[in-house]
């Protein structure tokens, strides 16, 4: 069968004045669970062509005034093979052998601190398997708390670097896996890897997999760093009431086409003002459950570490916008930071901060049980248990439960003030 002309582009990087002659200086293929993508490394901008073919399925660029001058890469993902060979005239051209039909992308990518320029295409499968439908819980079958875990940056993204090397989507990775791993183990929880690789997934996409997922609590997790070297300490962020007010906005514009809120309030079937109302009221429930999360989260990575900041702070992150999804982002340490960075790349230290972070979500859920949840079911009928930790007293423990210490030392049988770690006590609190 005749080969067929899907799409056909011609995109130039400013004016034709900067286009020159450019080699392609290397080639490097990432691919995830939505698509590969294929990243072409310049040594200036180009005027590229960008088409597909069938029988077989190919992906060509053509690229004008240009010559090949990378290493072969290997196929990945949707590309079986790489190929390249001259054009008459100066030109070069790239043939992405397909394993299937893809619907590209393509973009053009001014230099960053890691890398130059960049022609960059994310090929898309043509069909999307549909995902599977929610289980519906029946009467009486009470769910697992669902945490969503986003590791920060990957792919064609390594985020921040240390003096050593260490990349931040790494040690992202690392620790998402860690908590996981844990929170696989807690019978009443259920965790979703926002990403399980090396690849890219768009911020948008990481906030759609959350809710996809009906998460009860997103958590990302990145490293920060500063261009101070002695910077360090661990600090964790909720969203800003500005970045809140800019996504209900977006929300509000686009609301047509926005799926339910998890609660199951629909705003495409309300007017405006309602919907905005609705919206407020999410909005401002989702942000005090982010605030008290992560101020639990703090107070237990205070146990392991230093704390760039003792309260909860809060930016724009666009990950952390979900209206109906408490979200926050955890900044474990600094990588630009000598020690700090020796720390993020030890497993030990990672599984430490997964502990951790562990810690202080649980100790959010269990004064907050999400209704219809194992978890609330179980604190229902049974008697509140709390293992004492390291650092807790009995007035800092009736604060967090909101019992007088009176009341903590009568269900506990004791004479005095005096606890332990390890010690269980039973936590009086009064339940509706």
């Amino acid at each position: 069968m005749r080969s067929i002309t899907r799409l056909c582009t011609w995109i130039l990087a400013g004016s034709a004045s900067i286009a020159q002659a450019a080699d392609v200086n290397g080639v490097r293929l990432w691919t995830g669970p939505e698509g590969t993508r294929v990243v072409l490394d310049l040594q200036a901008p180009v005027r590229y062509q960008v088409f597909s073919l069938d029988d077989p399925d190919r992906v060509v660029i053509d690229i004008e005034q240009a010559r090949w001058a990378a290493a072969d890469a290997p196929g990945s993902g949707a590309v079986r093979a790489v190929r390249h060979g001259a054009k008459p005239g100066g030109g070069l051209r790239i043939v992405l052998d397909l394993n299937a039909a893809v619907q590209p992308r393509s973009s053009l990518v001014a230099p960053n601190d890691v890398y130059g320029h960049r022609l960059v295409l994310d090929l898309a499968p043509l069909q999307t398997v549909p995902a599977e439908p929610l289980r519906t819980v029946p009467a009486g079958d009470e769910r697992a708390i669902v945490i969503a875990i986003d590791a920060g940056h990957g792919g064609e993204d390594p985020g921040a670097m240390g003096h050593r090397g260490t990349r931040e989507k790494d040690v992202a990775l690392a620790v998402a896996r860690a908590l996981a791993a844990l929170v696989a183990k807690e019978h009443d929880m259920r965790p979703v890897l926002i990403r399980d690789g090396d690849y890219i997934v768009s911020l948008r996409r990481r906030m759609e997999i959350a809710r996809e997922n009906r998460a009860d609590l997103f958590v990302s997790i990145h490293a920060d760093a500063f261009t101070d070297s002695r910077s360090h300490g661990s600090s964790v962020y909720a969203l800003s009431d500005r970045g809140a007010t800019s996504e209900a906005a977006r929300w509000l514009a686009e609301r047509e086409n926005a799926a339910d809120l998890i609660g199951g309030v629909s705003l495409d079937d309300k007017d405006d003002l309602l919907a905005s109302v609705l919206l407020d009221l999410s909005q401002t429930a989702t942000l005090s459950a982010s605030l008290q999360v992560g101020a639990h989260v703090l107070e237990q990575l205070d146990r392991i570490g230093e704390l760039r900041r003792r309260d909860v702070q809060q930016a724009g992150f666009l990950v952390l916008k979900s209206p109906d999804i408490p979200s926050i982002l955890v900044e474990t340490a600094f990588i630009s930071n000598p020690q700090e960075e020796r720390r993020l790349a030890d497993p030990r230290e990672q599984q430490r901060l997964a502990g951790s972070i562990l810690a202080g979500i649980e100790g959010y859920f269990l004064e907050n049980p999400p209704a219809g949840t194992r978890l609330a079911k179980r604190l229902a009928e049974q008697p509140l248990r709390y293992n004492v930790l390291a650092g807790d007293t009995l007035s800092t423990i009736a604060d967090r439960f909101q019992v007088s210490i009176a009341e903590l030392r009568t269900a506990n049988s004791l004479d005095n003030d005096a606890i332990h770690a390890g010690q269980v006590l039973a936590i009086p609190v009064q339940r509706n």
